[in-house]
């Protein structure tokens, strides 16, 4: 009986002992923050605020230490009272400067985002180019004067202009389909770097959010919501590179705020041929909230680019005296394009977990460019010029439900979203041109509408230490070209369901260690001219991947990642803008892996780089004729950044890129390079004054690479060699900025 009665007292006083937590995080600004990590340190126990934010954390005992932690506000401990069960805690967190002792390892699906934010925030954009810089083992070059795309290197990808990628600012889609120069094609130039507050990623085709073009990864970019202050910057440096910037605030209540921004850069570059480069940049956003919770936030953008390029030019005629470094052989290349978008975000909190957020947009493109790759090699006497355009519209929405179920046992979450995304691509030309303006042949000619319709099931099963996420997606394509060159009218169509299933699992013991196993199935839709073309065959080939890895807080300030990885592709039909013609490439097989590390030595000193390895392979050739051309299978970024140091900012940053084969047998290597770039600051009251060095070594380098067959006008025959865009070499800038 005694037992029995010590038993029922050790029991009732367990229960007196572990309980549930609850409570709410706010800013000093009394406004709730979401996700803010709500960790147990004697327990091991976890969890995070929602969109209110509260929570509720289980297995609670008096005296344990409770931590809360979000980037960008002071880590907030709490020692458990007897009366902190008595009803729901309030915890004020207070605003500081981002540090990596800030970043507290959960079972997430997607911690490294949170490693990047403190790159971001420790070492800000200061370029269009640096944006995608950013995302760990990410390489980019331009090729074209500035207003092109950028060309992008992922996981041993030539991505070209966005292929093998998936781009996103404020969920809208930047990835442009079956466009005149290249499937995929991304032009994140209507962004203006000022105005980034996050960038999201993920490597491998593991998210259900995001479809199309997500093999290789995806890069999630979201912008501010309301500006800190106003500012004006003006820069000025060499090759009459000029570039001024405006934030401003135009209103700011409790219920509403509202700012602009606005850009202008102009760049001739080091070219014997003046780029006359030009691009302006307009962004509006406004924030309401409404009654019921609920938030609503517009945004218009719109930009405008003109330029002028030297193209790529071969080796073979540097050597031989014909041109330096930075002539042409055809100076008449360039091109314009614009961007106009509006974006609606909507937001409902239904209740302390369940949250619908819907978005709708609009975009209207257009684009021009012109191109000369092979010189005379097939029209020996006018050039082979090439002139690409197009006119498109873009419409579409998703609506995303999500809710969280919390038990002492388990915990659940789940995210259901459907979405459609239509373009109306008109007047899509491929053409035969000299000297710009006269068509001496128009190779492909029509419109293109395209559809793509898709859902998708997000999940996540908590088990205390372990997170469990299986996810699935949806997608349903359908494909239109009319052809205007046909004597009669010629619209075909097909169309495709494709199904991604994801299975990814997180282990996290302590607050200081994750491993995770991520697997998954992605693919890249095909340029609706390949589709009709092969008469619906290998419309949306797949991409199989798997990605084995973890992350490890070796000290507060300490931050170690890895990961091993692998990714399949199945056969595939790639149109070939510039030639007008459906390229076939077999399966492919990569294999790699990844090392990142975060140091912060101080307050006041940052060490971040990372090193990639790919070993990348086309699975149905020989050996020794296997080589997937331009694939990098070694990089490293990486840099020192300085914030605060006696009203001192800057940073070294540097990037490599290993030689690597140009074409299928490697007799032709495209070379590495190794490029470091210096920036520094100083504050002064209201004033920053900055200097940036481009290429601070003066590297010759070669930013673009191609290995091409092209002929000279005097030549007799056609030779292939590498064709390359130059490096920019030691570039000065100087820099002003006022803020109020």
């Amino acid at each position: 009986m005694k037992k029995i009665l010590l038993l029922g007292l050790m029991l009732c006083f367990g229960i007196a002992q572990s309980q549930s937590l609850k409570g709410k995080v706010t800013d000093p600004n009394n406004s709730p923050l979401e996700n803010v990590a709500v960790f147990d340190r004697t327990s091991g126990n976890h969890t995070h605020t929602d969109a209110s934010g509260k929570f509720s954390l289980e297995n609670v005992a008096e005296n344990d230490q409770i931590s809360f932690s979000i980037l960008g506000f002071n880590t907030f401990e709490y020692t458990v009272a007897a009366k902190s069960f008595s009803e729901p805690i309030n915890i004020t967190l207070n605003e500081a400067a981002v540090s990596l002792e800030q970043v507290t390892i959960t079972p997430e699906v997607n911690t490294l985002s949170q490693i990047v934010a403190v790159d971001l925030k420790t070492a800000p954009v200061k370029s269009s180019q640096e944006i995608l810089r950013k995302v760990p083992g990410l390489i980019i070059g331009q090729h074209a004067g500035g207003g092109k795309a950028e060309q992008i290197f992922l996981r041993g990808f030539d991505i070209d202009h966005g292929t093998d990628i998936n781009l996103s600012v404020d969920g809208m889609p930047v990835n442009m389909v079956s466009h005149a120069h290249g499937q995929g094609y991304s032009d994140l130039h209507f962004l203006i770097p000022e105005t980034i507050e996050k960038i999201s990623f993920g490597k491998g085709p593991y998210n259900a959010k995001y479809g199309d073009f997500a093999t290789a990864g995806y890069v999630a970019f979201k912008t501010l919501d309301k500006l800190d202050k106003s500012s004006i910057s003006v820069e000025y440096g060499q090759f009459d590179a000029f570039r001024t910037v405006g934030l401003f605030n135009l209103m700011d209540t409790k219920n509403s705020n509202a700012y602009v921004a606005a850009s202008l850069n102009t760049f001739n570059g080091p070219f014997d041929s003046p780029q006359n480069f030009n691009r302006f940049n307009m962004m509006a956003k406004y924030n309401l909230k409404l009654p019921d919770n609920q938030k609503l936030q517009l945004t218009a953008s719109h930009f405008q680019s003109k330029w002028d390029a030297s193209g790529q030019i071969p080796q073979r005629a540097i050597d031989a005296g014909l041109i330096d470094r930075f002539g042409a052989i055809d100076d008449t290349e360039g091109g314009n394009t614009s961007r106009t978008n509006l974006l609606i975000n909507h937001s409902k909190l239904l209740s302390d977990n369940k949250k619908l957020e819907t978005r709708a947009y609009y975009s209207h493109y257009d684009f021009e460019l012109f191109s000369n790759f092979t010189f005379f090699l097939e029209d020996p006497v006018n050039g082979d010029q090439i002139a690409q355009r197009e006119d498109r519209n873009i419409l579409g929405f998703q609506t995303e439900f999500s809710d969280k179920i919390y038990s002492e046992t388990i915990d659940f979450k789940y995210t259901a979203g459907i979405g459609v995304r239509y373009d109306d691509v008109n007047d899509v030309e491929l053409s035969h041109t000299k000297n710009r303006y006269e068509i001496l042949d128009r190779i492909a000619f029509g419109n293109v509408d395209q559809i793509n319709s898709f859902a998708f099931l997000n999940t996540e099963i908590g088990l205390g230490d372990f997170k469990i996420n299986p996810a699935l997606r949806l997608d349903y394509f359908k494909f239109d070209y009319e052809n205007k060159l046909s004597p009669t009218y010629n619209n075909r169509s097909e169309s495709k369901v494709f199904a991604s299933p994801k299975l990814n699992f997180i282990y996290s013991p302590s607050r200081d260690f994750q491993l995770f196993l991520k697997s998954g199935i992605g693919f890249h839709s095909n340029d609706t001219r390949v589709v009709v073309s092969n008469d619906g065959e290998d419309i949306l080939p797949a991409a199989y991947g798997a990605d084995l890895g973890g992350i490890y807080k070796l000290t507060d300030n300490l931050i170690f990642n890895t990961a091993i990885w692998a990714l399949y592709l199945e056969q595939e039909f790639v149109y070939v803008g510039d030639a007008g013609i459906v390229e076939p490439s077999g399966k492919t097989r990569r294999l790699g892996i990844d090392f990142g590390l975060r140091y912060e030595a101080t307050d006041w000193l940052y060490f971040y780089g990372d090193a990639n390895y790919t070993y990348a392979r086309s699975t149905e050739e020989p050996n020794g004729a296997d080589y997937i051309p331009l694939a990098p299978d070694f990089t490293s970024t990486g840099g020192i950044a300085v914030e605060n140091l006696a009203n001192f900012s800057g940073g070294l940053t540097y990037r490599y890129l290993k030689d690597r084969a140009a074409n299928e047998d490697n007799s032709i290597v495209a070379e590495g390079y190794f490029v470091t770039d210096l920036n520094i600051n100083y504050t002064f009251r209201n004033f920053v004054f900055g200097i940036a060095i481009e290429n601070l070594f003066d590297t010759e380098w070669n930013e673009t690479q191609f290995a091409t067959e092209s002929r000279l006008f005097d030549e007799p025959e056609a030779v292939e060699e590498i064709h390359f865009t130059p490096g920019t070499p030691f570039f000065l800038r100087g820099k002003i900025t006022v803020n109020f």
